[in-house]
């Protein structure tokens, strides 16, 4: 059983910053378990909200299912007691489940449910495939947003009212009017996950909007400045923008988030 309740994991990803690890490799590209613990534990003593095993970050699409199942459960071993780990799951529903089935026998805490694999779906097709996985674990959800994985609020408030256990949207669109209207429509039901590439970027207008997490491929790096800038963010701390002398305004130009849609800044995603 997960060490927490689906209530007590979304409160606990929305507390903090959100650690996604890279996954190590050989020189013949075989997963380095051994250096990947030892970057778990050193990533370990410090204070995030949550880590994210074989996530994009951490070569998910890279990886065959057993090389997943390897690295989350290298992650639940070496990662402290109460850090809670998500695992990924997706590619084809009938994959992604096996995969949810996977991190629950790692002992795993929950799962990032990344887009199905290159298909364009309705919204109805997304559905049924949230639907599928839900019902296949017990494990605490997060979806994962992004490319051809575009959720409306309709589909969210059906798929929230039936699962409990979906717990969190991470988004990795930037379409921030969609953002604004699933959060007018579900409020405080999810966590809400800034899941762009230049997620530090774009930190101060997700938080206007209720995104008050985001994950941080730079905290594998510079651990000390992804948490002192996230911190420095949650605190309201505020410089005058480049084009903006009058008033403190944000870490970033005006010009930037001025934009009421944040796609082209994404497009460089990997």
């Amino acid at each position: 059983m997960p060490a927490f309740t689906p209530a007590e994991l979304a409160a606990q990803l929305g507390s903090g910053l959100l650690s996604f690890p890279v996954t190590h490799f050989t020189e013949d590209l075989a997963f380095d378990g051994p250096a990947y613990r030892e970057n778990i534990v050193r990533l370990g003593k410090y204070d995030v909200a949550g880590l994210f095993a074989a996530g994009g970050t951490g070569e998910f699409f890279s990886l065959t299912p057993k090389e997943v199942a390897r690295v989350v459960r290298a992650a639940t071993d070496s990662a402290p007691e109460d850090t809670p780990i998500l695992a990924p799951a997706g590619y084809g529903t009938a994959q992604a489940i096996e995969m949810a089935r996977d991190a629950e026998a790692a002992g795993a805490d929950g799962l990032l449910l990344f887009p199905p694999y290159l298909t364009e779906s309705s919204a109805n097709g997304l559905m049924n495939h949230v639907r599928a996985v839900c019902e296949s674990t017990s494990l605490s959800i997060v979806l994962y947003s992004r490319a051809n994985a575009v959720y409306t609020p309709e589909t969210l408030v059906e798929l929230a009212d039936a699962y409990p256990h979906l717990i969190g949207f991470k988004d990795g669109i930037g379409d921030l009017e969609a953002i604004t209207r699933i959060h007018s429509r579900l409020g405080d039901r999810f966590v809400y996950i800034g899941g762009l590439p230049t997620a530090e970027a774009f930190a101060l207008p997700y938080l206007e909007l209720g995104v008050t997490t985001y994950s941080s491929a730079i905290f594998n790096f510079l651990p000390e400045f992804a948490l002192t800038f996230y911190n420095a963010v949650r605190a309201g701390e505020r410089r005058p923008c480049t084009d903006c002398s009058t008033r403190s305004c944000c870490p970033i130009p005006r010009s930037v988030i001025g934009k009421r849609d944040m796609r082209s800044a994404s497009s460089r995603q990997g």
